[in-house]
């Protein structure tokens, strides 16, 4: 078997959209975004969420407040009160406001990702992966009036993000949480919810985990080891993690989780503009097909979006990953 390339999600928004951010707009961008990733030769590509783009939230890219802002028994104005009472949560110290106030019963509202994956699945041949923001991170962004836990809340929008999943024609359905990997004692609830979702997709299920990249920025403080048992008892088929900054010796911890889990294994570090050159990418994979076995790579990757970079630089990494994993391959 191969290891193939992909991308996380995310890609730098070119600049010309800001200025007039229209559907036709967006629709150009996505398509310019799949077709950098195809000149790169990436094996699995996305639409880079640029039709998530929010320019209100530049540090996320609206990963969150696309999915949320949708939803009945949302509301998105937030209050003076409705801040100091989620400031006064040191878990989401890192954001300023939350992304919506839970008020009434949920539901999908306007949400429509089948929608938003059939217009990227006419973009390109190539194979598509769709990226869906997790339950477990959507709950801890949201000021809750309405249950009387995070896990029921959790619980709630792991059901409607599981109605819209099982709608998506695409290759890949990837679930993103980027907050559990600091907080492992979530993960009982969190794995429960983000099994459900996992549960609806037609396809190939993936989760991506990583430490955060909040305005380019590491934001979780962790090991991989607190979080072997939500890894084995994922029901997906393979697990994108991040690594490049991680200690070497969690390699050695993450052969432990359940081998029917594959992985994708972080080579490319999107917190710096230094490109990588093929070579230091190869040693990377060699390492990783060391301790985890070539034939427990499913995909080689970078450690998160693109979306902080500089296109130029996102695009090198691209070409980077490919040629080395090439090289590692002996091609």
């Amino acid at each position: 078997m191969r290891i193939l390339t992909t991308v996380v999600g995310s890609y730098p928004v070119p600049d010309w959209l800001p200025a007039r951010p229209t559907a036709p707009a967006l629709a150009d961008a996505a398509a310019v975004v799949l077709k950098a990733q195809e000149l790169a030769g990436i094996d699995l590509v996305t639409d880079g969420e640029v039709g998530r783009f929010d320019p209100d939230h530049p540090e996320s890219n609206g990963m969150i407040e696309f999915f949320v802002r949708p939803l009945a028994g949302v509301r998105s104005p937030i209050g003076r009160e409705d801040v100091r009472a989620f400031r006064a949560d040191p878990e989401m110290a890192f954001r300023k406001r939350p992304a919506g106030v839970v008020e009434g019963d949920l539901g999908e509202g306007t949400l429509d990702l089948p929608a938003a994956c059939r217009r990227a699945r006419a973009l390109t041949r190539s194979p598509l992966k769709f990226t869906v923001t997790g339950p477990h991170m959507l709950a801890k962004t949201l000021l809750d009036r309405r249950h009387d836990s995070r896990p029921k809340l959790a619980a709630a929008l792991a059901g409607i993000l599981a109605g819209q999943v099982a709608e998506l024609d695409a290759d890949v359905v990837q679930i993103d949480e980027a907050n559990l990997p600091g907080h492992p004692e979530e993960a009982d609830w969190a794995l429960e919810a983000v099994n459900r979702v996992l549960d609806a997709v037609r396809t190939v299920p993936a989760v991506h985990l990583c430490f955060g990249n909040y305005g380019g920025q590491t934001i979780q403080r962790g090991s991989w080891e607190k979080l072997l048992d939500f890894l084995s008892g994922l029901r997906g088929d393979h697990v994108l993690l991040e690594l490049t900054r991680r200690d070497p010796g969690e390699l050695e911890v993450l052969a432990g989780v359940d081998p029917r889990i594959r992985f994708g294994i972080g080579v490319v570090d999107v917190k710096t503009t230094l490109v990588e050159s093929p070579e230091e990418i190869a040693r990377r994979i060699e390492k990783a097909a060391r301790v985890l076995g070539a034939s427990r790579i499913a995909y080689v990757n970078p450690d998160c979006g693109f979306w902080m970079l500089p296109r130029s630089v996102a695009d090198a990494k691209m070409r980077a990953l490919v040629r080395g994993r090439d090289l590692f391959e002996g091609r």
